[in-house]
């Protein structure tokens, strides 16, 4: 079921529920520039069947909820956090299960700190720990940042232009123990993109989570799962061991070739590990 939500602020927020809203809650935060079908719906599904009652939405700047001018964000890293608050309100949520990929996962532990008794469990893939110091992490290897920085020369009112780079971004961010599909990448992104209208203005999020938190994992009051891919090459998996290792019990699984993704192979080490994670919790 599709709806939206509409904040205090005018900010509109796109959403879709899967399963029955009688069964435990999941919510999907999904990371920087992705609206929320990167939560592929297959995925969904997969997790809905768990008995789960599952809720992705677009973020700001994302696939049809409300956008800004590129370069002039009109909110915060602080208005993320309460939007995702905002999603559960709207649903009648008082208490979900929380699963945040990449900038998804920053938000995710942040509103875990923030409203502790929004959260029952949180689970996390692909992400960094918040609130602790991660300079002695390794960072993104060296061929993705040359990658990134050609984003820099993209004509982002071009859609062929802009498409070509995100398919050659998800080539860069896959996995290396799968074979990438560049046609369904293609036929996935260009839907993307025309939903959308355009992906010009979600560089905004990059804006908005420059100084993350102030708040420290190592608080966190609710069971941690983390999930990363050993080769990352944005966050390399030494960052998923160390946000394990800081927040309080909180448990790794890490997939052996995964990437910087949800690989369609991968979902059921995911799902099984997030359903047995909302089991347990």
């Amino acid at each position: 079921m599709q709806s939206e939500i509409v904040r205090p602020d005018g900010a509109r927020l796109a959403t879709q529920t899967f399963g029955e809203a009688r069964n435990p809650s999941v919510l999907l935060i999904m990371g920087a520039m992705a609206s929320m079908l990167w939560w592929p719906d297959d995925f969904c599904r997969a997790l809905a069947e768990r008995g789960l009652h599952v809720v992705r939405y677009d973020n700001r700047d994302t696939g049809l909820s409300t956008k800004y001018e590129p370069g002039k964000p009109g909110y915060t890293s602080a208005d993320l956090v309460d939007d995702a608050v905002a999603v559960l309100d709207g649903h009648a949520i008082a208490r979900a299960h929380v699963v945040g990929m990449s900038m998804g996962g920053m938000l995710a532990q942040m509103l875990a700190l923030q409203y502790p008794a929004r959260v029952a469990s949180l689970s996390v893939i692909s992400t960094s720990p918040i609130g602790v110091d991660t300079s002695t992490l390794p960072g993104m290897t060296p061929a993705y940042q040359e990658h990134a920085a050609k984003g820099g020369d993209v004509d982002w009112s071009n859609r062929a232009q802009v498409i070509e780079f995100m398919i050659e971004d998800s080539r860069m961010l896959a996995s290396t123990a799968h074979a990438f599909d560049a046609t369904r990448l293609r036929d996935f992104v260009s839907h993307d993109y025309d939903r959308a209208g355009g992906l010009a203005s979600a560089s905004n999020h990059f804006m908005v989570m420059d100084g993350v938190a102030s708040e420290s994992i190592r608080d966190l009051s609710v069971p941690l799962l983390t999930i990363h891919g050993t080769t990352d090459p944005i966050f390399p998996v030494e960052h998923g061991q160390a946000l394990a290792a800081a927040a309080p019990g909180g448990r790794l699984v890490e997939v052996t070739g995964g990437g910087h993704e949800l690989h369609r192979n991968d979902w059921p080490i995911m799902i099984d590990a997030i359903a047995a994670h909302v089991r347990a919790a």
